[in-house]
Order: structure tokens, then C-alpha cells, then sequence
């Protein structure tokens, strides 16, 4: 079965909240920048095998992008507000309904970096261990009082609905992230969240995004309405949000220290955080969604011809 012009546009759409789920902190740098209609997939992961393999008739690839400027994450009894968030993914789109999810090499988050409200002050001070009572004695110097918190993958994205991108208040895919905590007294392995327990995000569209559909060249990404080989579908200025997700506590923290700070970090933020006691909102999310327009015209090589007009348009 050939694919539809309508089930690309869906799970375009789906894909949308899938990215709108970032909401962090790291810095949101661009791996390669494509021309044309291809520059907002700075990092779609083109060259992995289920990318390529995608033959155009029974599995559809696309590069799909969602990004937000702001927005706030709640963990326990602390809120952070967000900067500029990046997340991308491959999507192979199946013709019984079901998608594959292929993340880029390095992870699908990236993010600007956020500050904890109140630094290490606010985060575990005041405090009756004696051990941390004599950190928060010298966290007078602003410096290393500041702690900064950074949103990372903890895993591959799974579970992605087509449908619930199209609609709102549906979980959309699940996202397993940790959250690093970054301070002199904290150490280098300071996480909220690890890879075997993830903080595990299935973001929603709390309204419809803005639906616009462009057609373009293919190779070299330039404006073509009637004959473009290429399309992006842009799904523009939702609201994305969860607060279904439950938080671990600390761990990591503080220099190998039998635990007393993750003790005390904990406790000062709430943590562990049961589902319901948190939130993530990201404002006016920006998504596109790119692939070939008659991706089923190339078969069996959809996957490679994306790969090769992705490449060429990066240079």
C-alpha cells in the first residue's frame, strides 16, 4: 500500500508533541545546518539503519523537530523556569499504523541550561547535618552557591501515537530523560533521574497547534508549490504539557559522600515526587515535520533518497 498524502500529514502532526516534550537545560547547539527547507533538521538521524531501510511503500522515513524559548519544569517542591529546547528524531511511519522512533547518535535532547531557583542555598539549606550546616556556611560566594540544571536523554523514545498528535490531552510517546545537577559540592554525577529509573515524560497538545504544509525541492531544499519532491508539514504555537510523570530521587551527589547530600537535596525539594506532583509546560512549541511528498515513487530506496537530500542540503 502506497502511502497517503493524509497519513503523512498525521503523523506529522504526532510527531509534533513527541518534540514539544522538551523542556530543558545544556546548550542548544546545531550539529550541521542544512539549506533551505531541510534547516530546522540539524540533526535527523538519516544514516541509521531503520532510517535507510525505509523502502517508501510499507515504512515512510521523516525528520521530524520541536522546539520551544521557554517554558518551566516542576519537580517535587522546586520549579525551574526553561530556556531554548531542541528535540529531534527520525520517525518511520508503518502502514498497520505503528511507528518506529530512531533517535540521533548523541541523544534527541538538547538544551540550554537552566538555573535552580535559590542555588545550593535553596536546594538543601538550612540544614541540621552537621556536614551540610558547614556547606551553607560558605555559600555566601554567588558562584558556588549557583547550580545549574541540565534535561539529558536517559534512554530511546518509545510508544509514539499518530492520532495523539493530531488531538489534545493524549499522551503522544514516551520520553525517559535524567536531569544533571551541576555545583563544585555536588560533583560530576549529581542526577535527578538515571538511566535504569528515568524521569519518563509523555507529553500533550493542551490546544492545536497552527497547521501549514510547504512543498519543496528535495535536493537542495528550495521552494517549489506544485512539483516539489519534498514537503514539511509545520505544526506551530501549542502548548505542550505533563504532570502524569513521577520523580525519583537524587542520587549521585556530593562527592561519593554515603549519600548525606542526596539525603539532604532531597528532602529540601520533595523528592521523591509522586505522579501528579509535578508538571512540565512548554509555550508556543514549533514543529516541523519533513520526508519526501510521494515517498512511495522512490521505493525501494525512500530511506537512502531522504539520507542523500538531507546530506546535500547540508553540504
Amino acid at each position: 500500500m502506497r502511502p497517503t498524502r493524509a497519513r503523512l500529514t498525521l503523523a506529522a502532526t504526532a510527531a509534533a508533541t513527541v518534540l514539544g516534550t522538551l523542556a530543558s537545560t545544556g546548550t542548544a547547539t546545531a550539529a550541521t545546518q542544512p539549506a533551505g527547507a531541510w534547516a530546522p533538521f540539524t540533526r535527523c538521524p538519516v544514516d541509521a539503519p531503520a532510517m535507510l531501510g525505509a523502502d517508501g511503500l510499507d515504512r515512510s522515513p521523516q525528520c521530524v523537530v520541536s522546539y520551544a524559548t521557554s517554558g518551566t519544569i516542576k519537580l517535587g517542591n522546586t520549579t525551574v523556569v526553561t530556556g531554548n529546547s531542541n528535540l529531534q528524531i527520525g520517525v518511520v511511519q508503518n502502514t498497520d499504523g505503528t511507528s518506529t522512533v530512531v533517535a540521533p547518535p548523541a541523544g534527541s535532547i538538547i538544551a540550554d541550561s537552566a538555573t535552580v531557583p535559590g542555588g545550593l542555598l535553596g536546594l538543601m539549606c538550612p540544614s541540621d547535618v552537621p556536614f551540610v550546616t558547614d556547606i551553607c556556611k560558605k555559600l555566601t560566594d554567588g558562584k558556588l552557591n549557583k547550580i545549574t540544571a541540565t534535561l539529558e536523554s536517559a534512554g530511546a523514545p518509545s510508544e509514539f501515537d499518530q492520532i495523539a498528535g493530531v488531538v489534545t490531552d493524549m499522551p503522544i510517546v514516551r520520553i525517559p530523560v535524567r536531569i544533571k545537577l551541576e555545583n563544585p559540592f555536588l560533583g560530576d554525577d549529581c542526577y535527578i533521574g538515571t538511566a535504569s529509573e528515568p524521569v519518563v515524560l509523555r507529553p500533550h497538545n493542551a490546544d492545536a497547534p497552527e497547521f501549514t504544509v510547504d512543498r519543496f525541492n528535495g535536493a537542495g531544499g528550495t521552494p517549489n508549490e506544485e512539483d516539489g519532491d519534498a514537503s514539511r508539514i509545520n505544526l506551530l504555537g501549542s502548548t505542550q504539557v505533563d504532570d502524569t510523570f513521577a520523580v525519583p530521587g537524587a542520587s549521585g551527589c556530593g562527592l561519593g559522600l554515603l549519600g548525606v547530600i542526596d539525603g539532604a537535596v532531597n528532602l529540601k525539594t520533595g523528592l521523591p515526587s509522586a505522579a501528579g506532583n509535578n508538571k512540565l509546560t512548554l509555550n508556543d512549541t514549533q514543529t516541523h515535520l519533513g520526508g519526501l511528498y510521494a515517498p512511495g515513487t522512490v521505493a525501494p530506496d525512500a530511506g537512502k533518497v531522504l539520507a542523500e537530500y538531507w546530506h546535500g542540503a547540508a553540504g
